[in-house]
């Protein structure tokens, strides 16, 4: 089952924001991230907010409140609705799409949402689109027909490039596949490509994890994330590791395999710019996520989506079919919000900003959490004298333990 969203209190049927969550909006960066919920079939560590046509029981109606063709115009009535909330917010720096499976949609869905963006929002000169693909649904004609439309990037679910480990991760692609799709986008003349990793995988060994990187490198993508693998419960392989058929992923095995990735990604010119993500150039950097960690406001569309706008953060109601229904019937699909306090925002700062190669200023923290910082730098977590020009940076073995770190500097 997917993860479950925090309470908060009701968001107002209108989808209004306080007046002090519109100060200073146009002086942040500002982005649109449109959740696709559709995919093929689950993955089994999957946890995201999505669902398959057997899940959504749907009739083959383009009329059915659950189908692709209702999200779509769900999404433009939303987008609409978040142009007029924000009322002088300014073009989209930024536009992701994720999933899901956002590829599913084809080439004409695709462009369709990026022209439904560029309406109601505008794009920013220069504005960075990326789109989430799977390998198993994306051909060079559709390729072809993003990057005319004004998509720059394509981030590929890859995973892993090994047989046995794609097998247990129930991803439908084969190795090579990923490879072979980066490549294309490039020549299709998209700017960017981002291979996305997962390591830890139950039997998956070094030589596998290295054979991935291999591969990843061969593919001429400027952009990796690798992440740990996390066997979250409620999943099929939460459930096959409860059962005992696959181990828990050790921690200390996962910290070898993050140093493994760092050694070969660096060696090979990609350089960390966030715990989890390496770039061939700054320009290969993802701006989009950039905004999340760095402070900036986003408007979240699509069922389930999260959005922060000044210090508000609220959710959308997370099945397709409730959410076309309820913008059909003039209702913000939001169903939940939260106003951040000054220490929360605070907490968030120091817990996202820690993350990046451009770290933490010490004018973010009080005195107790600037000697913590000293602390943290004479055990080899932070860089320097941690406030060297005035900034904490993390050292490799402080990217393993940065959410810990960040809870003790800020005594949270």
């Amino acid at each position: 089952m997917p993860s479950v969203p925090p309470g908060g209190e009701p968001a107002p049927a209108d989808g209004a924001l306080p007046p002090s969550a519109l100060d200073g909006l146009g002086t942040r960066p500002f982005g649109v991230y449109v959740h696709v919920p559709f995919c093929a079939t689950r993955c089994g560590y999957c946890d995201f907010n999505t669902y398959t046509a057997s899940d959504l029981g749907l009739s083959g109606s383009s009329d059915d409140p659950a189908s692709p063709a209702s999200w779509l115009e769900g999404l433009r009535r939303e987008l609409d609705l978040g142009a007029s909330v924000l009322g002088s917010a300014p073009p989209a720096d930024t536009v992701f799409l994720g999933g899901g499976t956002p590829s599913l949609l084809g080439a004409e869905g695709l462009v369709a949402v990026l022209d439904a963006v560029r309406s109601s929002f505008g794009l920013a000169p220069g504005a960075e689109v990326t789109t989430e693909a799977n390998p198993e649904s994306t051909t060079p004609g559709l390729l072809a027909a993003i990057a005319d439309a004004g998509y720059t990037r394509l981030s590929l679910g890859m995973q892993s490039d090994v047989d046995h480990v794609l097998a247990i991760l129930d991803r439908r692609h084969t190795p090579g596949a990923a490879v072979s799709v980066a490549s294309a986008a490039l020549e299709a003349g998209l700017e960017h490509v981002n291979l996305d990793l997962i390591y830890g995988t139950p039997t998956e060994t070094e030589a596998d994890l290295r054979r991935s990187l291999d591969a990843v490198l061969a593919s001429g993508a400027d952009h990796v994330s690798a992440y740990s693998l996390i066997v979250e419960e409620g999943t099929a392989l939460g459930r096959r590791v409860a059962r005992g058929e696959l181990p828990m992923p050790d921690d200390d095995v996962l910290a070898d395999r993050y140093e493994i990735v760092d050694d070969v990604l660096s060696a090979a010119g990609l350089s960390w710019y966030e715990v989890s993500n390496w770039a061939k150039a700054v320009e290969a950097r993802c701006r989009h996520n950039l905004g999340y960690w760095s402070g900036g406001d986003w408007w979240g569309a699509g069922p389930g989506a999260h959005s922060h706008v000044g210090g508000v953060r609220w959710w959308n109601v997370r099945h397709p079919a409730r959410y076309s229904k309820m913008l059909a019937a003039g209702e913000s699909p939001a169903e939940a919000r939260e106003l951040l306090s000054g220490a929360e925002r605070r907490f968030e700062q120091v817990l996202l900003e820690l993350r990046t190669v451009d770290g933490l200023a010490a004018s973010v923290l009080d005195d107790d959490g600037r000697a913590a910082g000293e602390r943290a730098a004479a055990d080899g977590l932070l860089v320097g004298s941690a406030w060297e020009d005035g900034r904490a940076v993390l050292t490799r073995r402080g990217r393993l333990l940065a959410d810990g770190l960040a809870i003790s500097l800020t005594g949270a």
